[in-house]
């Protein structure tokens, strides 16, 4: 089907969604195992012990442990409330922060950076201070240092909505950071893979919004996973790359194939950084990233660049794009947001 569409259904017995554009896998949620921490999860926590040469800190959590870093400042037995950051291997500290953010499909409460701000993608001026002045009005009374910013949805959402959202999320909010003292505990769950489509897939609006049992089969989701477990992605022109997570990193390998016209390693490059991004998103895979690009000039390498830049631009995770080593590779860093698919699913 053409268009954009949300699909909300079940995967392996677990709560999942997937955005399709034109037909094509673009962003897929499932929800981890019951003993994984899921991202956004707030905790009260204990500080434990310094972690030294890190400049990080462990804290206990209700099971399990979480590393903090940056951590200065904090003694033993301290209670401070933590947000898991990222994912981590199986028997390793889950990654904590400190700087919470309390998300809504329409407004992020931000404790500790003040201000508001509302987001670029809202251009109109007139629609800015209309924003602005129902924001004002909603927060005030809020602590100094509450910030809260409006997200693109809101162009398109009446003002009552957008009022009544920033009360809600404002609530929470509060409750929360003045629920400090006590033992490690869980305060706020982290969002199924249904809260966090209809959270974050609303813009621009899905054509379609398929709910019903049965939605997967409907859009052959299943058959899109499946081929999500295999290392090999086509790349067109019988060009294809290699997607292979080891444990210190993800291998991706580019290879031209049949091809050996003088532009083929550059078009398998191009098409493979312009498709790297949408594999590393469904797979769920992050880390440190190595990629061995088809045999090229040196001279080739500003304008594939380029085209790398552009196609990590706008990614939910952070990206830092490190470049080229002695040998010849490409390596960049993605954070570990989401649990690798092939754990999921394997």
């Amino acid at each position: 089907m053409k268009g954009r569409v949300v699909c909300l259904d079940r995967l392996r017995g677990r709560e999942a969604a997937a955005l399709l554009v034109d037909g094509r896998l673009e962003d897929l949620l499932i929800d981890p195992p019951e003993d994984r921490l899921a991202p956004e999860a707030i905790f009260r926590a204990v500080v434990d012990r310094p972690v030294k040469g890190q400049g990080g800190v462990f804290v206990r959590l209700p099971e399990g442990t979480g590393f903090l870093r940056q951590a200065s400042g904090l003694a033993p037995g301290q209670r401070i409330l933590v947000q898991v950051s990222g994912v981590a291997e199986p028997g390793k500290a889950v990654p904590v922060t400190t700087r919470l953010l309390f998300k809504s499909r329409l407004c992020i409460l931000t404790p500790g950076a003040p201000g508001l701000n509302i987001s670029r993608r809202i251009r109109d001026e007139a629609l800015r201070e209309d924003l602005s002045a129902v924001a004002a009005e909603v927060m005030e009374g809020a602590a100094t240092d509450l910030g809260l910013i409006l997200r693109s949805a809101c162009e398109t959402a009446p003002d009552s909505e957008i009022a009544s959202e920033i009360a809600e999320t404002r609530a929470l909010a509060e409750a929360v950071l003045a629920d400090l003292p006590g033992d490690p505990e869980l305060l706020v769950d982290a969002p199924g893979a249904h809260q966090l489509a209809w959270r974050d897939w609303s813009e621009p609006a899905p054509d379609e919004i398929d709910e019903a049992e049965g939605a997967f089969a409907r859009h052959g989701v299943a058959d899109l996973c499946d081929a999500l477990l295999s290392a090999q992605v086509p790349l067109g022109g019988g060009a294809h790359m290699a997607v292979e997570p080891t444990r210190a990193l993800v291998a991706v390998d580019v290879n031209t194939g049949s091809d050996t016209s003088p532009a083929a390693a550059l078009k398998a490059n191009v098409a493979a950084a312009r498709e790297l991004p949408r594999q590393l998103r469904l797979r769920g895979l992050g880390g440190q990233v190595a990629i061995d690009f088809a045999p090229m000039p040196k001279r080739d390498r500003v304008a594939l660049e380029q085209v790398l830049r552009s196609a990590f631009r706008g990614e939910s995770a952070e990206t830092s794009l490190a470049g080229w080593t002695p040998l010849g590779l490409y390596e960049l860093v993605r954070k570990r947001d989401r649990i690798p698919l092939t754990e999921l699913l394997g």
